[in-house]
């Protein structure tokens, strides 16, 4: 006879963003069928006796593969960057597309499909930056993008080359209205923080640290309070990513008492970094190079706080891997004489779900229902993804299964990404999670890789549900 189910997960502690309870959950043709008490037989058992049942990570803030200047390679493509994440917990990522100027978006998601096809070891959809928004792009291409399952789109009020001016803002955020679709946004000052590198290079001052006080807390304030003041003269919900401190915290908190609908994001730099890390002897401190940047213990327990109180929805890694000891990488050429060469961005896709159980769950700043949530179920919500996110009859059988007692340091040599460090090297984390689900295969059993590339796929998604 055959079994009922293609695989039953029996003795668990399952939790969602609502609830912890003990019950067995029944999969069948990739997807959840029964959730109870002593379900039948499944062709394939596991049992989680002594550990959390949880929907599998949603990481909706990766870049992989990314144009990221001459000379400059990112350390991870698809392959090694969606297994990392695998063995992080995650399920499903949700990379950036990076339209280069001159390119339309149809062509260089073209490419970004190209890379990914076969490559993956999670689910994964595309987000689109949109960096030449000419009346092509705003008028035919991203409104038939958003109608083919691009629900989301970038833009970046720093970095030349990236970023839009107020205008070219107003007139993409105006395509989300009327498409809706939902607008992503980095939000620091660009012509401030040019006028403090200036002042910095004048004065010699160029060595790793000089990135953090090139871009202070007011460059990122201000940007804030520019980028929901445009979303509220156009009229549209908005994601401020990666948040790096309490006065643009504020900002959000301010639009939201206004009605405004306001997204928030952070990510586990925010809590585990400060400024001081970029100090490090010998150019060391270009490992910590990212932007915004690290701050002070301040700024992380305004962090904290917003993790806690709600006013983050998405807690996400910003995965943006260079290697350090590399001319292509961290340590190119023009980077080992300034800080403004240093390519922007850390490795952490694999290491942001265990940091946020351990510092928060097993801490008790945050319970596991906000664990889920922040890692999980709002980013399903807030990109479309309609069937992930949940432990639910009818949703993707995606799921991780944690050991709460699992005790292990972070060592890069453990990890997976294609870096050649962690920024977190040395954290003690209590948790992790031991096996991984994909569509119902298990892909991860025990801590070890039993999947294969090409098993993730890619997802179109829905309109956001706010």
């Amino acid at each position: 006879m055959t079994a009922p189910f293609d695989l039953v997960i029996r003795g668990g502690t399952v939790a969602t963003a609502s609830d912890v309870f003990a019950a067995d959950i029944g999969v069948r043709d990739g997807r959840i069928v029964q959730i109870g008490e002593a379900l039948g037989e499944g062709a394939e058992t596991i049992d989680a006796t002594g550990r959390f049942v949880l929907p599998g990570g949603i990481d909706s803030h990766v870049h992989l593969s990314q144009p990221s200047g001459e000379g400059i390679t990112m350390a991870d493509d698809f392959e090694s960057g969606t297994r990392s994440a695998l063995f992080g917990g995650n399920t499903t990522i949700l990379p950036f597309c990076l339209q280069e100027k001159g390119q339309s978006i149809r062509e260089a998601l073209k490419c970004y499909h190209a890379l990914a096809e076969g490559q993956c070891y999670t689910d994964h959809s595309f987000h689109m930056i949109v960096s030449d928004p000419t009346a092509a792009v705003l008028g035919q291409e991203l409104p038939a993008l958003v109608a083919d399952g691009y629900t989301s789109f970038k833009v970046f009020m720093t970095y030349e080359g990236l970023r839009l001016n107020d205008r070219e803002i107003l007139e993409t955020m105006d395509v989300a209205r009327r498409t809706g679709a939902l607008v992503m946004v980095h939000c620091e000052n660009e012509d401030a923080i040019r006028y403090l590198i200036g002042r910095h290079e004048a004065e010699g001052d160029v060595a790793p640290r000089a990135h953090a006080t090139t871009r202070p807390v007011a460059v990122e304030r201000e940007a804030t309070h520019r980028a929901l003041s445009l979303a509220e003269v156009v009229d549209v919900p908005v994601v401020i990513v990666h948040v790096s401190n309490g006065p643009a915290i504020e900002e959000i908190a301010r639009a939201r008492a206004r009605g405004r609908k306001v997204i928030g994001e952070t990510c586990p730099q925010y809590l585990m970094l400060t400024a001081d890390d970029l100090e490090g002897m010998d150019w060391e401190g270009a490992k910590f190079v990212c932007s915004p940047p690290p701050r002070d213990k301040a700024s992380q327990d305004a962090c904290w706080t917003g993790l806690e109180s709600g006013t983050f929805d998405l807690f996400s890694s910003d995965h943006c891997p260079f290697r350090y000891d590399d001319s292509a990488g961290k340590l190119n050429p023009k980077g080992r004489t300034s800080f403004r060469h240093i390519p922007n961005g850390i490795p952490g896709v694999e290491t942001r779900l265990p940091i946020l159980f351990s510092e928060g769950v097993m801490k008790g700043r945050i319970d596991l229902p906000r664990f889920v949530a922040l890692t999980s179920t709002n980013h399903a919500k807030v990109y479309g993804l309609e069937r992930k996110g949940r432990i639910a009859v009818g949703m993707d059988a995606d799921i991780a299964i944690w050991d709460p007692a699992a005790r292990r340091t972070i060592r890069h040599a453990d990890l997976h990404d294609g870096a050649d460090y962690s920024p977190y090297e040395g954290v003690p984390i209590q948790g992790w999670p031991t096996d991984v689900i994909l569509g119902g295969k298990v892909m991860i059993r025990d801590g070890a890789l039993e999947g294969r590339k090409g098993d993730g796929r890619y997802r179109p998604r829905a309109l956001p549900r706010l």
